[in-house]
């Protein structure tokens, strides 16, 4: 006779978990999400990838650049830090991971399209008006990296915006500073984008070279132009988003 009452298998998943979240999310790729795109994983394994693009962007858990893109597996080149920032090639070549993944996403990957993408209520930038906790050293070194990007003001929602777009068109000088993007970018090979997402409205505004304005996606008429020479040096007369 069988048991009555019995649980089911997802309970059972569940109870074998212990409550265990991540694990049951780990459960979940393998079961629910990996059938439907096995395919295209083996063939990213057989034929290795090559994706189009590499995505720089902040490590707040609110930007999403797969659900911003509609990527699929393959298609981006990761890099999340505090900020979305690039550090300066000085010819240092120390232990760093953002400097490393820009070589190799060229070099290696030949990637197409360079985006830096920030986004509204970041909090690197708001801590660039702020004092960090002593025992942040790395923090507050890594900050310096967008103090250019700064205003002499105090911090309104208004100049944290301003300084957030600011800090994309800083990285995006830099990038330009890596000698093997420099040559791709003159040889129209890669082009370079400088996105700010609003998370609260859902609208991605993309940095226009030639006027030196963000402009929403929603209106704009490409995916954003990123610095190369010439360029003028960005300054709060350059910058300004469309509805000032």
């Amino acid at each position: 006779m069988g048991l009555q009452g019995g649980a089911s298998g997802e309970d059972c998943d569940s109870s074998a978990a212990g409550g265990d979240d991540l694990l049951l999310r780990l459960r979940s790729f393998k079961s629910d999400y990996f059938p439907l795109h096995q395919q295209r994983f083996q063939d990213l394994v057989a034929e290795g990838q090559h994706p189009t693009t590499l995505f720089i962007g902040c490590s707040d858990s609110r930007l999403l650049p797969y659900l911003l893109t509609g990527a699929g597996p393959g298609e981006l080149f990761l890099v999340r830090n505090v900020g979305a920032f690039v550090p300066p090639y000085d010819g240092s070549y120390g232990h760093h991971g953002t400097a490393a993944a820009i070589e190799f996403a060229v070099l290696s990957l030949q990637v197409g399209h360079i985006i830096v993408c920030g986004h509204s209520h970041c909090g690197a930038i708001k801590a660039l008006y702020e004092e960090v906790p002593a025992e942040a050293n790395n923090l507050r070194r890594w900050l310096d990296l967008g103090r250019d990007a700064a205003l002499p003001v105090v911090p309104t929602p208004d100049a944290l915006r301003r300084t957030e777009q600011r800090a994309v068109v800083l990285q995006l000088e830099r990038l330009m500073d890596y000698p093997m993007v420099r040559r791709r970018v003159v040889a129209g090979q890669i082009s370079l984008h400088g996105w700010h997402c609003v998370i609260e409205d859902g609208e991605v505004h993309v940095f226009d070279v030639q006027s030196g304005r963000f402009v929403a996606a929603s209106v704009a008429t490409h995916s954003g132009t990123g610095p190369y020479h010439p360029y003028v040096e960005h300054d709060g007369q350059v910058l300004s988003d469309e509805n000032p």
